[in-house]
């Protein structure tokens, strides 16, 4: 009897367990739909997971989108939503130490805020292990972030000095009034960041009440992206976010809608600054509204340079000298927004009158097919780049998904490739009124023409059953390790010019170029700095066979991103673009390259443009303070080509270079006999390096490259603070010069040693103490270069900060530099310093654009990836012994430079 007692209790018992691990066990998750690559799922819990493999990468990044932003904040929430973004970094009940778990796996990690939802993401090196970690991370903080009144008592400074640096910039402060002014009751007019008096009054108790009602998993959206397997993943989602109770709460959509707006209105903005600004902005309907894809063209016909209209009225006509304009896409009714800075001694009324005239115009003077074409080209080719790289179009959706569906992107996409004039002519009558407009003061009108903003429904009815286009391609899942990068690599010389060829297929046939020219000697360039930094602006501006727009427009074409740039001695060249169009984009650029003809007028308007960018620093706290910083630390003689000038030279220095002095310049200094060009990605070798030598051959200069050299300056230490009046922000910089080679046996040690102080994330011991203990600087780091070719490199520290903290941030500051100092790094921290620094270097080789700077760089440096190699392997075999040696060997507090910039005179 005992016996059978027994039994049934211990079955009674099997049950009962089986029973619990039953209802443990989340259900499998629910395939929903898949569009060109990507698969949507949905767990049990209602968490939706979205899956987009790339085996061409070798990272997986992993984004979580929260339906909650400032438009479901109440009264007296303003920047709840942005100030709990940075709550969550501080620790969940399984990972206590955010930061420094982030660091520790190498991973690039940020989130952010806006009007209808909030996102955290990080990029790592693909394994099974760091996607486990990052999933256990974001499925841990989901519901179990501390949201403590300890951390808030820091953080909500350093949400206020975000707040702050925002302050600095009037045109940032217009376009917020315009906003706040064209939303009388909607919460899109309230600031994403949201009121200072709300950040610092809320209490913790009121921000997890926000926390525990929005960040759950029904009201979520999960996107992983990069090396991965749809199954494996899944699998593990499920594990870690499955488990996650369903709330029982429902979350009430804000139901708030803006009325129609039944007259012009104008907002008056008086604070210091050097440049004018004029905007306005119209209401228009939500990013899903079929009326969108007409009103984003419109923008960039409108906008465009050089052929934009208000591009035309405004800067051709020297009435401004910078405009730009972008439409908002959000899930209620959004806005288009229009800007143009106005030089001092220019007439804002002026130019308010062509911005006007222009929009108003658009009733009689209908947009063309031309532009139409124009403008379809620009933006398809951005969208198309967008798909070809995984993890930015994994980010992006987030955008999508805030609208109400990620799909809405290709949706958009599809509807774009489909607008005619008509659509962009009727848009513009339709909302582009006057009455519909924020610029200024209200003007009665006794019969005001309305504009009615139409309602976006049935977005259910608008996903349903798409199936989008044919998925893009999958590159190859490429060995990004410093061997087989160096095996894959092809290199050679074209008179004179060195290449790297690296051919692999890549996601949408992607290829990347970096060149570099390099021009002129030390005594060759003296007295010529600006013009060498005014031409590669130039360049691009009119051939002997086409016009800017001409130039621009194909490219658009060809679906290329080109950007040239340069200073000093050297002109740099980065092209973004498809296999197809490669030799083509190659041979328009060795037109670019090679015939400029530097036209007058276009001279005119990027001296306009330099000219008010000089006017806009002059009250910048972080541009008075880098410059300063700069003139102290680099000394050089003035006309050397490395001379810091100050705003005046510079402003004296653009004004006085003539078309006819780029012409002469050109002639006298560009060439391609010192050149190196790295190309990567998915391309013909053969067909490509022909068009290369059609770019180098035979490009000569009368005047050769010799390398100016970087000169090491022993800077005595010193202290200087610049006043900036109404600047909420001030900016810190502090360091010293060494004589260092980034050869030099010290030279890793010297690098793993500033990551930990400040180099890495917010776990380095200047983000640990200023940042996340104190809250007294948004931003906070360090820095530490060695050259390559001279022994001239240096340690620098940055801190953002509100001026009344002066002290109290510079008294943190030399304490952690003298605790490094004195007692040195535990073995603890290089552990984590080690994995996170390497793992970050493997991320940089995994990403073409940054493999292909380090593949041109290292033709120049004669060096090959087993420099690098040879490099990490040093990193990882450092003590904590050598490090702490290294350290007090070079780092001298008492010869350290400090510039302060701000508005240090308001007490």
């Amino acid at each position: 009897m005992k016996l059978l007692k027994s039994i049934f209790c211990f079955a009674v018992l099997l049950c009962a367990t089986f029973n619990f691990i039953q209802a443990q066990t989340p259900a499998p998750p629910e395939k929903v739909t898949s569009v060109e690559g990507i698969t949507e799922y949905k767990l049990a819990n209602g968490l939706r997971v979205l899956l987009f493999p790339d085996p061409s990468k070798q990272t997986i990044t992993v984004n979580i989108t929260y339906l909650v932003g400032s438009r479901m904040e109440g009264y007296g929430e303003t920047g709840m939503a942005h100030l709990l973004e940075h709550m969550v970094f501080k620790g969940s009940t399984k990972h206590t130490n955010v930061p420094q778990e982030l660091s520790s796996h190498g991973a690039s990690p940020n989130g952010s805020t806006d009007y209808d939802r909030t996102n955290y993401f990080e990029t790592f090196t693909a394994s099974e292990d760091n996607l486990k970690w990052a999933l256990d991370l974001e499925s841990d903080r989901m519901v179990n972030s501390f949201i403590a009144q300890k951390d808030l008592a820091t953080e909500f400074s350093v949400v206020r000095n975000e707040f702050e640096a925002g302050e600095n910039y009037p045109s940032n402060i217009l376009q917020e009034r315009v906003w706040s002014s064209a939303y009388l009751w909607h919460h899109y007019g309230k600031s994403v960041i949201g009121s200072k008096e709300d950040i610092e009054k809320v209490p913790a108790s009121s921000l997890k009440v926000f926390y525990k009602k929005y960040y759950q998993p029904d009201n979520a959206v999960l996107t992983i992206t990069g090396k991965i397997e749809d199954a494996k993943v899944l699998a593990l989602v499920n594990q870690y976010f499955g488990v996650i109770p369903k709330p029982t709460r429902v979350l009430e959509e804000p139901y708030t809608v803006e009325p129609v707006q039944d007259g012009e209105r104008l907002v008056e903005l008086r604070r210091v600054g050097d440049v004018q600004v004029v905007s306005c902005g119209y209401h228009i309907p939500a990013g899903w509204h079929p009326d969108y894809a007409p009103i984003e063209i419109l923008v960039e016909v409108l906008t465009n340079e050089p052929s934009g209209r208000l591009y035309k009225a405004m800067i051709e006509s020297k009435k401004a000298s910078d405009q730009y304009g972008y439409a908002q896409g959000l899930h209620d009714p959004g806005m288009v927004y229009f800007s143009a800075d106005v030089l001092k001694e220019k007439s804002l009324a002026d130019a308010r009158a062509a911005m006007m005239g222009t929009m108003d115009e658009l009733s009689t003077k209908p947009i063309t097919a031309e532009e139409l074409e124009r403008a379809k080209n620009t933006l398809i080719k951005r969208q198309e780049l967008l798909l070809n790289n995984s993890e930015r179009l994994g980010l992006y959706l987030s955008e999508y998904i805030a609208q109400g569906d990620w799909r809405i992107f290709f949706i958009k996409r599809d509807r774009i490739e489909k607008v005619t004039t008509d659509d962009v002519n009727r848009v513009a009558k339709a909302y582009f009124k006057p009455s519909n407009r924020t610029v200024g003061l209200f003007y009665p009108d006794a019969k005001p023409d309305r504009a009615e903003i139409p309602a976006a429904t049935d977005l259910a009815g608008l996903v349903k059953d798409y199936k989008g286009k044919k998925a893009l391609a999958d590159g190859e899942a490429f060995d990004a390790s410093n061997a087989n990068i160096e095996k894959r690599t092809k290199k050679g010389e074209i008179d004179g010019a060195k290449y790297a060829l690296l051919s692999k297929t890549t996601r949408g046939n992607t290829v990347r170029v970096n060149i570099t020219l390099r021009i002129g000697s030390e005594k060759s360039l003296e007295n010529k700095g600006e013009i060498a930094e005014l031409i590669p602006d130039m360049l691009d501006r009119g051939t002997k066979k086409h016009t800017r727009e001409q130039i621009k427009d194909e490219f658009d074409k060809l679906k290329a991103n080109v950007n040239i740039y340069g200073f000093g001695q050297t002109v740099n060249v980065s092209v973004t673009t498809v296999k197809d169009n490669l030799n083509a984009t190659l041979r328009l650029l060795t037109e670019v390259l090679r015939e400029p003809t530097f036209p007058a007028g276009e001279f005119d308007k990027l001296k306009s443009e330099a000219l008010a960018e000089m006017d806009q620093q002059r009250s910048d706290p972080q541009a008075i303070a880098n410059n300063a910083y700069q003139r102290t630390m680099t000394p050089y003689t003035k006309g050397n080509i490395h001379y810091t000038m100050t705003f005046d030279e510079q402003v004296d220095a653009i004004k006085a270079v003539k078309a006819e002095d780029l012409k002469q310049f050109y002639a006298d200094f560009y060439n391609g006999q010192s050149a190196t060009v790295a190309v990567v990605g998915d391309f013909d070798e053969a067909s490509a390096l022909t068009e290369l030598k059609g770019l180098f051959t035979g490009w000569k200069a009368p005047q050769p490259f010799v390398r100016v050299p970087n000169l090491y300056f022993d800077v005595a230490a010193t202290a200087k603070k610049v006043n900036t009046p109404d600047k909420k922000n001030a900016m810190l910089f502090a360091g010293m010069n060494l004589q260092l080679k980034d050869e030099d046996a010290d030279y890793p040690a010297l690098i793993l040693g500033n990551y930990m102080l400040g180099g890495g994330f917010l776990n380095s011991r200047l983000a640990s103490r200023i940042r996340q203990k104190e809250g007294l600087s948004y931003g906070v780091g360090s820095w530490l270069n060695g050259g390559s070719l001279d022994p001239a490199g240096g340690f620098g520290s940055y801190a953002i900060y509100n001026p009344d903290n002066a002290d109290k941030l510079m008294t943190a500051y030399k304490e952690e530099i003298e605790k490094m100092i004195k007692d040195g790094y535990t073995e603890a921290e290089l552990k984590d310093a080690k994995s996170g620094y390497l793992q970050d270097i493997a991320v940089a080789r995994a990403e073409d654009n940054r493999l292909v700077s380090k593949l041109s760089s290292n033709l120049y440096l004669g060096r090959t990836m087993q420099w690098s190699e040879d490099q990490e392997k040093k990193l990882g075999a450092l003590t904590v012994e050598q490090i702490n040696a290294a350290m007090r060997k070079f780092i001298k507090p008492d010869k350290f430079v400090y510039v302060q910039a701000g508005d240090f005179k308001t007490k």
